[in-house]
């Protein structure tokens, strides 16, 4: 069997000038940007973006080396580090000035670290000496001085996504300062230190930038830490661990991803799942931080599968020397000129692509033999639905090369399913229930619950699953039944409103299989819930199996709101008498239309069953209207002329006198 690759570059890539004809290349994680600067006589900047907008190429002056260059967010004003001591920016906003201008630190004898956009007119300075926190006016091109800390700085980090700057301090690093930022302000948030690996004596161990990044999983910021083999604390693997780090409150070590392996590594995050690169083996491994381990302070994870390389990339070739016939050239995967950007960024800048890492799913299912825990990981990933539902088929039917699974493996895999569809439900109800109620003081306005692909529904699981696997002829048909009312019950449980359909599918199945005293039961025991669907479904089985015209007329008896189809019923079985005697036992005998009895007692050829009929509604007239005469709106009078012919004029009953 060939190797299933479960991680791939995704089609597309942004595509830049390599190292080999540009001098640096920069990548600005806020923007999704690459950067490659050329310098000699005016500094040439072509930069790509992951749209046509967001690409641009431009010259600037050549004052020295670019240590740094960035957009603000929107492409509005370019920041360039040149020097240890300032940042110099230029205006791309139509119809303001484009010429450039500077701003130095503020801290004396202070470096300038780097900086980072954190809004379109917002830039944090960090140096060695502390952050300097700025808004800049490009129309008056000056920066003003919005807040600063002091404080010693070994290196620093930045999360775009959640505006959250993150300062190492001390001598061996490994004491972090986070910061915030929004709208205008700066906060500090709570200090924490990162438990480095215990080493001889005199040798200390300093935290290394290399060895952290953060990035958003599931919702919630985490500092991911790298930590690597130590021999001295008898470890025999690296491993990489997770400090949550909430708005407010203290970070804490939550997780702990065991690689069980050493040497160099990389991290990405990818559709909530830690991906893990090792160079050497040329693998990566990926880890879901919500399949846990109960009743743990700290969760300690292993791969959610096998390690794997990333799927073969090929680069299409270009320039006058290609020969239309030549293959694309193979890329090098796992190159040392790979840099790693959080979230998913991959950038080769030998090469000069940059690709998004992407998550496949479908080769994942043969490598995770756990059901259960299989459905859990498929539940949480974006692109699922069509994946979940092959599962489901391949666990009924042993598709795909797979077994056919137990009941109670079954049985598991739709509570799951059900689960998510019920907490769905109950979020779309209770948001309907606050619209109509209106917005009340002091609630914010509750958001319409987004409908994922987790959200497996009746007609999902119907169309794509059960239809078919009830026409299996190489399933035993008991099985095939077992699997339906397990689905019924799992709904059951979860107080899911079942529909018909699915009710169907069981009667049909039965039928199919002239299991009628299963069905009997069912219906006995109220195992299959009453709707007029149903009861019409059960009509049709007649003749196939007589006694479903009583079941179906009980069941809409009980339904107390199918008066109307159970009349329709009775007439077309020629049960006129019985059906009047139905329609007066619930009250509707004054409103119901004679016409449709005369008719259906005519169709008979009884002729006494005519006459009673055509009496009982002489009389309906008589104690509602004085007279027994039909109504010109009835259409009754083929039927006064038939009664006439049939019985005489004297049979007619004659208006009462009071």
């Amino acid at each position: 069997m060939s190797e299933e690759h479960y991680l791939e570059l995704c089609d597309g890539p942004v595509h830049f000038e390599h190292a080999s004809s540009v001098n640096n290349v920069f990548f600005d994680e806020a923007n999704k940007q690459v950067f490659a600067v050329r310098s000699g006589g005016a500094t040439g900047v072509v930069v790509k973006g992951p749209d046509d907008k967001s690409s641009v190429a431009f010259r600037m002056d050549d004052k020295g080396e670019v240590k740094c260059i960035k957009f603000s967010i929107g492409n509005k004003i370019l920041a360039v580090q040149r020097t240890i001591k300032s940042v110099d920016f230029i205006n791309f906003i139509p119809d303001f000035p484009h010429t450039e201008f500077s701003q130095e630190c503020k801290m004396k004898n202070a470096n300038v670290l780097g900086f980072c956009w954190t809004n379109w007119n917002e830039i944090v300075f960090i140096t060695d000496q502390g952050i300097e926190f700025y808004q800049v006016f490009p129309d008056k091109r000056s920066l003003k001085l919005l807040k600063s800390q002091n404080i010693n700085v070994n290196w620093y980090q930045y999360c775009p996504e959640t505006a959250v700057i993150l300062l190492s301090t001390t001598v061996q690093g490994n004491v972090l300062q986070p910061f915030t930022f929004k709208n205008g302000t700066m906060s500090k948030m709570t200090k924490f230190e990162i438990e480095l690996p215990v080493v001889p004596k005199p040798a200390k161990l300093c935290l290394s930038e290399r060895d952290i990044a953060m990035a958003t999983i599931y919702g919630q910021l985490f500092v991911m830490y790298l930590k690597h083999h130590s021999r001295a604390a008898n470890s025999p693997s690296a491993e990489v661990v997770l400090y949550h780090l909430p708005r407010e409150g203290a970070c804490k070590k939550s997780h702990v991803l065991k690689l069980n392996t050493t040497g160099k590594f990389a991290l990405n995050i990818v559709d909530n799942l830690v991906v893990v690169h090792h160079q050497s083996t040329q693998t990566s491994l990926i880890f879901d931080i919500k399949l846990k381990e109960p009743d743990c302070a700290v969760n300690t994870h292993q791969p959610v599968l096998p390690a794997r390389s990333i799927h073969p990339y090929r680069i299409p070739l270009s320039g006058p020397a290609v020969v239309a016939s030549q293959p694309p050239a193979a890329c090098q995967l796992y190159s040392s000129s790979w840099s790693v950007f959080q979230p998913d960024i991959i950038i080769s800048a030998s090469e000069g692509y940059l690709w998004h890492l992407q998550v496949k799913l479908p080769p994942t299912v043969h490598l995770l033999q756990d059901k259960g825990k299989l459905m859990d990981f498929l539940l949480r990933r974006k692109e699922c639905k069509m994946v979940i539902l092959s599962v489901c088929s391949q666990i009924l039917d042993g598709g795909c090369g797979g077994e056919q699974s137990s009941l109670p493996v079954v049985a598991t895999v739709f509570d799951k399913l059900n689960q998510v569809y019920k907490e769905y439900l109950e979020a779309e109800q209770s948001y309907n229930a606050a619209m109509e109620s209106g917005p009340s003081r002091g609630n914010a306005a509750q958001k319409r619950p987004i409908r994922t692909q987790a959200v497996i529904d009746q007609s999902d699981m119907y169309t794509h699953v059960l239809s078919s696997f009830t026409e299996n002829k190489g399933v035993s048909h008991k099985f095939v039944i077992a699997v339906l009312m397990e689905y019924i019950r799992s709904l059951n449980q979860f107080q899911i409103t079942v529909q018909h359909y699915l009710y169907e599918l069981v009667i049909k199945t039965l039928v199919q299989h002239n299991l009628f005293y299963m069905l009997h039961q069912f219906l006995q025991y109220h195992v299959l819930s009453d709707s007029k669907p149903l009861a019409c479904l059960l009509l049709s089985l007649e003749s196939t199996y007589p006694p479903a015209h009583q079941l179906s007329l009980d069941m809409l008896k009980r339904l107390s709101t199918a008066n109307d189809e159970i009349v329709e019923v009775l007439l077309s079985k020629q049960q006129v008498l019985a059906a009047l005697r139905f329609i007066r036992s619930v009250g509707g005998h004054d409103g119901v239309s004679a016409r449709k009895f005369l008719d259906a007692a005519l169709q008979t050829g009884d002729r006494m069953l005519f006459f009673t009929v055509f009496r009982c509604f002489q009389q309906r007239n008589q104690r509602l209207r004085g007279s027994p005469a039909f109504n010109p709106g009835e259409h009754c009078e083929e039927h006064v002329t038939h009664f006439k012919k049939l019985f005489g004029d004297q049979a007619l009953m004659k208006a009462s006198t009071v």
